[in-house]
């Protein structure tokens, strides 16, 4: 369903309900320092979002000085589930740590962050063009098993960013295939030529959808098996992940199934329907 606010209204109103929700209170300091509005444009937002968006939802509190969620608290512009406000600390967490000085007030949070790779701007500007426009460019690349510099022609069309680092999609001339380069190993400045037929549409493992499904490593316990299923939200002991069949490796990277522990207790989920996806795990 459409709601009828400004996007940026809309944001603001989300924080309100997330805080005050998740949190148990919530002040015009919330607002201010996350949206960098003063404290009578903050004040408005709030009574705004009492009086036409949640009505009943927030009364205040005069001890605190501030509005805590009433016992009929129903989200309206969120789905009152805890991923929402578990984002929100990690995209603040994220703005202070790019953006010295900047507290948007979450307390008793602390989010490790990924190493920052070094890209090169002129580098990723020149990707960033040439998939924009589906044109070829020519650039060099290094990788672990070639560290000298190795001239390539690809064809980008997707920035992809993965848990630990960012990369590009793109056709390569060199392979006569669609690969998955990292940002942090172009090197040399980049030359854009012509359009190339080699666009995302002929990316096949890009425009297929799998499913992958998990569950307990069966050599847990029941008990400890009905942990982990609790831990992934399973419905009966499964749960399906969708995703591309080109970006399957980095899902199975981040659920460290990309190899198997020796001990059930380290290795916790297995994929649960591995026949139907085998054409991609390799």
């Amino acid at each position: 369903m459409s709601l009828p606010y400004r996007w940026d209204l809309l944001l603001r109103y989300r924080l309100i309900e997330i805080v005050s929700y998740w949190e148990g209170r919530l002040t015009t300091q919330h607002l201010r320092n996350a949206f960098g509005i003063g404290r009578q444009q903050a004040s408005k937002d709030i009574n705004e979002y009492i009086r036409n968006v949640g009505p009943g939802n927030l009364k205040y509190d005069n001890h605190i000085k501030g509005y805590i969620p009433t016992d009929k608290f129903k989200p309206v512009v969120t789905k009152g589930i805890a991923d929402e406000y578990l984002h929100i600390l990690s995209r603040s967490e994220d703005i202070a740590h790019t953006t010295q000085g900047l507290d948007i007030g979450f307390a008793n949070t602390h989010i490790l962050q990924p190493p920052c790779r070094a890209v090169d701007p002129v580098i990723l500007r020149g990707l960033v063009q040439a998939a924009r426009e589906q044109r070829r460019i020519d650039i060099g690349y290094i990788s672990v098993n070639n560290p000298e510099t190795d001239g390539r022609i690809i064809v980008p069309h997707t920035l992809v960013c993965t848990p630990m680092r960012w990369h590009v999609r793109a056709y390569c001339e060199k392979n006569g295939a669609y690969r998955d380069f990292v940002l942090s190993r172009f090197r040399d400045a980049p030359e854009i030529m012509e359009v190339s037929e080699h666009g995302l549409e002929k990316d096949t493992a890009w425009n297929t959808e799998i499913e992958l499904c998990i569950g307990p490593d069966p050599r847990l316990e029941k008990a400890q098996q009905k942990v982990i299923a609790h831990d992934y939200n399973m419905t009966r002991n499964k749960l399906t992940i969708k995703c591309k069949a080109a970006l399957l490796q980095y899902v199975l990277q981040s659920y460290r199934l990309d190899k198997m522990e020796t001990k059930p207790e380290a290795q916790q989920v297995v994929i649960a329907n591995r026949k139907k996806i085998e054409k991609w795990l390799a």
